[in-house]
């Protein structure tokens, strides 16, 4: 995990194509994972280990410059290890990326949104606006709701989040200081990201909802908060759905996750109102704890940082 600093780092780019939102082929597809023990026909290009060679080559791949850790080789394959979290709209499951009979491995976060029939987009509408396709046929269907339409709203969801965590790490530097996981790849509804955690025992990190901490470090996790919300205004965005339970404490570090309802708050006519109810959420939580901060003052400011008037 990369923790931005001030030094500017050169602006970073996708080494393959940009999420095209007007292919809806790219949209809906996502990679079948079928463990190989199990499999009685299993392609005979199956690896010798794991449950199936890295997608790295076929996927959307995270911001240039990329951290030394991710495993890129075309020899790695892929493990899943079991999953961390079970959602409304996505599991979390734990996958080796590692090249066989080597000690080049890294931990990922798989985040697989859910087949139309399975998932629960709550109060969708409201974080949709300002996301559009280009293709009448697509739009039609995302707003009726159609199976077809639900698949490529899932798929929007997955890449909305993967490009925000893109677009923090191409302007953390030069905006403030922010933590989030790495965006290692985006494939259909499936992205993968960095690990957050005790990598040795593949345990996540807590939740900042989880602990009870002293006044000393519940300051510190306030100003750390507060940075990565004025790089999210300077970026022109909300975080959409933000409470104690959508960030991690990694060590002395808070690191935002969960940005699928990202907000361009100037485009989408509810970006300024999500925002100030993502202030209301973790100021109530620090105001419980001792640390009492004015809601009002922040989402202010934080609009005015953003350009919202």
């Amino acid at each position: 995990m990369r923790e931005h600093d001030s030094e500017p780092a050169p602006r970073a780019r996708s080494s393959k194509r940009r999420f095209d939102d007007d292919d809806p082929q790219f949209l809906k597809r996502a990679r079948h994972r079928t463990p190989v023990a199990f499999d009685t026909n299993a392609d005979v290009d199956a690896p010798p280990a794991g449950d199936a060679w890295s997608s790295w080559e076929s996927a959307l791949q995270g911001p240039l410059p990329r951290p030394s850790w991710v495993v890129t080789e075309l020899a790695a394959v892929d493990t899943e290890l079991g999953i961390l979290k079970t959602g409304k709209e996505a599991d979390v499951f734990l996958v080796r990326r590692g090249i066989p009979d080597s000690s080049r491995s890294c931990l990922l976060a798989a985040k697989r949104y859910r087949d139309p029939d399975h998932r629960m987009f709550h109060r969708d509408a409201g974080y949709l606006e300002g996301r559009r396709v280009r293709r009448s046929r697509e739009m039609r269907a995302m707003t009726s709701r159609t199976a077809f339409g639900r698949e490529l709203i899932a798929g929007q969801w997955a890449a909305a989040e993967f490009a925000a965590l893109s677009r923090l790490w191409e302007v953390a530097s030069s905006y403030g200081t922010i933590t989030v996981p790495y965006p290692v790849q985006l494939i259909g509804t499936e992205l993968m990201l960095e690990f957050v955690g005790d990598a040795e025992e593949g345990l996540a990190a807590p939740r900042l909802a989880q602990l009870r901490p002293e006044p000393g470090e519940l300051k510190s996790l306030w100003d750390q908060l507060m940075d990565a919300l004025m790089v999210l205004a300077r970026a022109g965005l909300a975080h959409g759905d933000l409470s104690p339970y959508n960030l991690l404490v990694h060590g002395d570090r808070l690191v935002v996750i969960d940005l699928p309802q990202v907000v361009d708050v100037i485009a989408n006519p509810n970006g300024p109102g999500l925002l100030a109810r993502d202030v209301r959420n973790v100021t109530s939580w620090f105001a419980a704890r001792g640390l009492t901060q004015d809601p009002d003052e922040i989402t202010r400011r934080l609009l005015d940082e953003a350009g919202v008037r």
